[in-house]
């Protein structure tokens, strides 16, 4: 199955850039899901000593987590804040398609310096894997809505999972049950944050929270 590695992570990068263009938080959230489940099927395609157990266990962790609790659990989190749109980011969607670009040209440029230790599944492993965590780190800090900074968080560590299932083939079970360990209890403390700023203040759009004084 290692043939249909390429086609997930090109299917991966295009929910990163489409993520840049869209403004409905739902849409986002749902886009963010069917990139988490795509990850879930990926450590049975890199398999490079048979699938065992461990293996697929980890896929149908990976799978229920990023693909079914986590939207679930914001689409909850957008429902309680009445909050539909990402209105008036930092940066305006086409800026932040074209600069998606940018971070993607510049992951496989970056990726050609490095130098693997052992061989990997696919080329494209390392740089879309540099280009996951680049935009997600890109969302966090260029829109406003703490929503979609969470959705953000989730491409970021997304990308972390594409380097540890890839990268990490002596034990890659305990990477990344120990990744989606801290990514269930940061989503979950996000999401609390999220419900009282809403019931505090009637909006999550953290640019308010900079007008708090004592």
């Amino acid at each position: 199955m290692s043939y249909l590695v390429d086609p997930t992570l090109v299917f991966v990068v295009l929910v990163n850039l489409t993520l840049l263009g869209l403004s409905r938080l739902g849409a986002c959230i749902r886009l963010s899901a069917a990139q988490g489940m795509a990850l879930g099927v990926l450590p049975l395609l890199v398999a490079t000593h048979g699938i065992g157990f461990r293996l697929v266990l980890l896929s149908v962790v990976t799978f229920v987590l990023k693909g079914i609790i986590f939207p679930k659990f914001l689409l909850r989190a957008i429902r309680s804040a009445d909050v539909r749109r990402e209105v008036e980011p930092i940066v305006g969607y086409t800026a932040s398609i074209l600069l998606g670009i940018v971070i993607l040209a510049l992951s496989f440029w970056m990726s050609s310096r490095f130098v693997l230790p052992h061989p990997v599944a696919s080329p494209l492993v390392l740089p879309l894997a540099l280009a996951t965590i680049l935009i997600g780190l890109f969302l966090i800090v260029s829109r406003r809505k703490a929503i979609m900074q969470v959705v953000g968080y989730l491409v970021l560590e997304n990308g972390i999972f594409i380097f540890g299932v890839a990268l990490a083939q002596e034990e890659p079970f305990l990477v990344e049950m120990g990744v989606l360990l801290d990514v269930f209890v940061a989503v979950f403390i996000m999401g609390i944050m999220i419900f009282h700023i809403s019931r505090e203040f009637d909006h999550i759009d953290v640019d308010q929270l900079t007008s708090l004084k004592d």
